[in-house]
């Protein structure tokens, strides 16, 4: 399955990660949960595009599964590109 998703003509992607990183000589630690952030570009953008930019999804604490991340992601990240049409434009987030 692609972490890169279509929504509007942009790319979004999932970015999902452990929320406490693993430590040298531990295995990884999946129990405190996971946080995420979403990449959104232009399609063919590069990474140091200024119509490409990462945002952190906002939450109170990690999401307990990598599921309820990725579905976090995704609501967030057509949240911003909707929002875009309304005269606030993703690329100017701060």
């Amino acid at each position: 399955m692609s972490n890169i998703r279509h929504y509007r003509g942009l790319d979004i992607s999932l970015l999902v990660y452990p929320h406490r990183a693993t430590q040298a000589g531990f295995g990884r630690n999946y129990e405190e949960g996971f946080d995420a952030s979403i990449r959104i570009s232009e399609p063919d953008a590069g990474i140091d595009s200024l119509r490409s930019r990462v945002f952190r999804v906002p939450g109170t604490r990690p999401f307990s599964n990598t599921g309820d991340a990725r579905r976090a992601c995704l609501a967030y990240a057509e949240q911003l590109i909707d929002a875009d049409g309304a005269g606030r434009p993703i690329w100017g987030h701060a």
